[in-house]
């Protein structure tokens, strides 16, 4: 969903995250510095929690599940 706003950003902020971002549009910006902002915050929750089951040798066995085997 997409809504038309005005907002009072400051610019060099908004510039430096271009920058740092690589984007070229502003929306671009915004969006994709909310979206890291989002994933960091879940991150961190992630490595906060305690997961007393998740050994070295479970992790092994989970990485090599979820591991993609190119096309041919």
């Amino acid at each position: 969903m997409r809504r038309h706003t005005t907002l009072n950003i400051n610019v060099d902020l908004l510039d430096l995250a271009q920058r740092e971002l690589g984007t070229k549009e502003k929306t671009e910006t915004i969006h994709r510095a909310l979206e890291e902002a989002i994933n960091l915050r879940r991150r961190q929750r992630l490595a906060e929690r305690p997961l007393p089951d998740l050994t070295p040798a479970r992790l092994h066995e989970i990485r090599r599940d979820h591991t993609v085997t190119p096309r041919q």
